[in-house]
């Protein structure tokens, strides 16, 4: 069993779990933080689900907000004592690994890194929309957001820019991140307080009401939850809020990267996960009670842009130049994530091209390998714009929805890839709980362990449920999971992972490296 380590250096500690320090140690408390924030980020968040969440739950669903993150925080908490326990680059594969065994781990890694990779993807794609507006305002241009050309080309860019600054160094991305934390503080609070100044057109009585959604006569997309609320409406336009409230564990991917990551990691993930929900209401707050008094069909069909119409055009560029922003260190955030994970599985040996890919930087002391498969896999990714049909395609027993870029199919799996490692880590701690283990990080739950972790497994297993759940296509759940689609791919990837590691047996490389910690 562990002893305490609270007090044993860096070097030791990596030493004790069988590395050596390769990377450099550089963030501080606030870079890690701003990290996970980056990644969680309200505004990406906000800006791209805001409307589906007042579709399908109007106003009422600002209130799943706490709840989601109340509850997302007992996850943060596992979480926060894990990486106190396992301060190492690659986090939940960590955790896994030496929670359970090296199959265990390796699974968490290949679902949780493959579902880092296509967020990067999907992210940067959400900015295309804001870069072409801001482009057509400023320089006259003519950009289409929904021209596959567009998309690729400014999704491309992005996500090589963000590769450019992940390798040049950790201490970079951390003051990327950084100045994406102040943006978000700006990009949030900063509407709610020009929307107020403007003058709000609701009371916060309207913050209480459903405008009807549940019905479908008054859904503004025309779905029918059977005039049920809280036992139909409310479990889709969770979702809104469930696909947003992630990201604060990939201050455990850089805990190699971290200056007393043992200590400091476990902060990081709780006050990125506090400060993103308070962030997020807030923004939220501010444009529910901007809603015209015409109602809320409006907001759905022009998005959030109707509500910002009204300030001065300054301002909206203004605006504008944040969510870019956002969009950009989030998605930085994430592929430095995933490269990460990738470098971890890597220097185990868990994964094809291992000992390229575990290579790090002689001059920057950074994983560039593996960033640099952090690059390829979103642009292989990216492809996957050409397909948009243009009816609906009948596969199986299934049909594909006609104009869905199969892009952003693919967040739906990001999403739903990252909830099944989210619950196979806390089972991994509850599993090892049952098997005596007792944590002895600087940050313990003491008694509480127990029930807080099987009150986040209970969390993530509800929830992931409620995002694989098939439903037909006119339904409100439809708008998230686009019927079977997000079951489906995850299915395919879990079972080409299967098939993998049956044939190559990456856990066996990785039992070699996994040692009991004396």
């Amino acid at each position: 069993m562990s002893t305490n380590h609270s007090a044993v250096g860096e070097d030791e500690r990596l030493a004790a779990l069988g590395y050596r320090q390769e990377l450099s140690r550089v963030l501080s408390l606030f870079d890690n933080f701003s990290v996970a924030f980056a990644y969680l980020s309200p505004m990406v968040g906000i800006y791209s689900l805001y409307v589906l969440g007042l579709a399908t739950g109007g106003p009422r669903y600002i209130w799943t907000i706490p709840i989601v993150v109340g509850l997302m925080m007992l996850v943060a908490l596992v979480f926060g004592e894990l990486a106190s326990e396992y301060p190492l680059s690659g986090a939940l594969y960590q955790y896994g690994k030496y929670n359970v065994g090296a199959r265990y781990g390796w699974f968490v890694g290949w679902i949780y890194g493959f579902a880092l990779l296509a967020t990067v993807a999907s992210v940067d794609s959400g900015a295309v929309g804001y870069v072409a507006a801001l482009s057509n305002i400023w320089f006259k241009t003519n950009l289409n957001p929904a021209n596959h050309e567009t998309i690729f080309a400014i999704t491309g860019v992005i996500i090589v820019l963000s590769a450019i600054l992940n390798s040049i160094g950790a201490k970079l991305m951390g003051q990327v991140a950084r100045f994406g934390v102040y943006v978000e503080t700006v990009g949030t609070f900063g509407v709610f307080i020009a929307l107020a100044i403007h003058g709000f057109h609701q009371g916060f009585g309207f913050l209480f009401t459903t405008q009807g959604v549940q019905h479908v006569a008054h859904n503004p997309y025309g779905v029918n939850f059977g005039g049920n609320w809280w036992t139909g409406a409310a479990f889709v336009a969770v979702l809104a809020n469930v696909y947003i409230f992630y990201g604060f564990e990939s201050a455990g991917d850089i805990s190699e990267e971290t200056i007393d990551a043992h200590r400091q990691v476990p902060k990081a993930m709780r006050n990125a996960l506090l400060y993103g929900g308070i962030a997020s209401f807030v923004l939220v707050l501010g444009l529910l009670l901007a809603t015209p008094k015409s109602g809320i069909g409006g907001v759905v069909t022009g998005g959030i842009p109707v509500l910002l119409a009204a300030l001065p055009s300054w301002l909206q560029d203004f605006f504008l130049v944040m969510v870019i922003i956002a969009f950009f260190s989030c998605g930085t955030a994430v592929q430095g994530a995933g490269a990460r994970v990738a470098f971890a599985l890597a220097r185990d040996g868990a994964v094809p091209a291992s000992n390229m890919l575990k290579k790090v930087s002689a001059r920057h002391k950074t994983p560039a390998n593996a960033i640099l498969v952090g690059t390829v896999i979103p642009f292989l990714f990216l492809l996957l714009v050409l397909v948009n049909p243009s009816k609906p395609v009948h596969i199986l027993w299934f049909e594909y929805p006609a104009n869905i870029n199969a892009l952003y199919a693919l967040v739906s799996f990001g999403v739903s890839g990252i909830y099944l490692s989210f619950f196979l880590t806390v089972l991994g701690s509850l599993i090892a709980r049952s098997r005596g283990w007792k944590p002895s990080g600087s940050f313990t739950l003491g008694k509480w362990g127990m029930p807080v972790t099987i009150g986040g497994l209970a969390y993530l297993f509800l929830m992931l449920v409620n995002i694989l759940w098939p439903s037909a296509l006119s339904s409100g759940r439809g708008l998230f999971n686009y019927g079977w689609i997000t079951l489906l791919v995850m299915l395919v990837i879990v079972l080409i992972g299967a098939v993998y590691e049956g044939f190559a047996r990456p856990d066996k490389k990785v039992a070699k490296h996994r040692v009991e910690i004396k």
